[in-house]
């Protein structure tokens, strides 16, 4: 064999290898972004169990590195998702959503509007979403926004732009929960996401 023909295996194995390294990585992030952290539902809020937590798998570690959402300990933050309505629908941002519930049991907490890529919208005014400084509370206690890509009617109800047609997911942030949450996530007085009006 000649050094030439050496050279060009030699070439042709680190391409191979090269694009078997390429591939092999990109599918495993595929994997982690499609695959779904394991998470228990509380109406149409989910809650993974294990997230910030020393039990949690390298599976589920993973996925909240990529993803960045599930960043802190449970006992300074628990965060509750949605992707559908409490009818079960997969949330859209052309559609118009009236989120209403009790504040959770915490020092703070905040509902953030994302896209599905995880990223916030280019919201008109900036505004992402509402906590507990920004809800205004009804007499019962409870606070109302609605989402979607217009204003309310009613302009005294908090709005929260969701420009474009794209996933909607809402993020539930709970910072320091009371220990009875923080115990037993799924005892949540989960919000209620209702559309409103007609949406295809």
């Amino acid at each position: 064999m000649t050094g030439r023909s050496r050279l060009r295996r030699a070439v042709v194995a680190a391409a191979w290898l090269a694009l078997a390294v390429v591939l092999g990585a990109a599918s495993a992030i595929a994997v982690l972004r499609r695959g779904a952290l394991s998470h228990e539902a509380v109406g149409p809020w989910r809650v993974n169990l294990l997230a910030g937590s020393p039990q949690a798998d390298a599976y589920t570690r993973a996925r909240v590195a990529i993803g960045g959402l599930l960043a802190l300990r449970r006992e300074q933050t628990m965060y509750y998702v949605a992707t559908a309505d409490s009818a079960g629908r997969p949330l859209r941002s052309r559609c118009s959503y009236r989120v209403a519930g009790r504040p959770p049991p915490a020092r703070w907490w905040s509902v953030t509007a994302y896209a599905e890529d995880f990223f916030l919208f280019d919201a008109e005014g900036r505004r992402f979403g509402v906590n507990g400084e920004t809800a205004v509370l009804a007499a019962d206690g409870r606070f109302v926004f609605v989402t979607g890509p217009r204003p309310p009617a009613d302009a005294a109800t908090a709005w929260v732009p969701t420009p474009g047609d794209r996933g909607l997911l809402l993020t539930l942030r709970v910072y320091q929960p009371e220990a009875r949450l923080h115990d037993a996530p799924l005892s949540l007085d989960p919000p209620t996401i209702e559309p409103q009006g007609a949406c295809r």
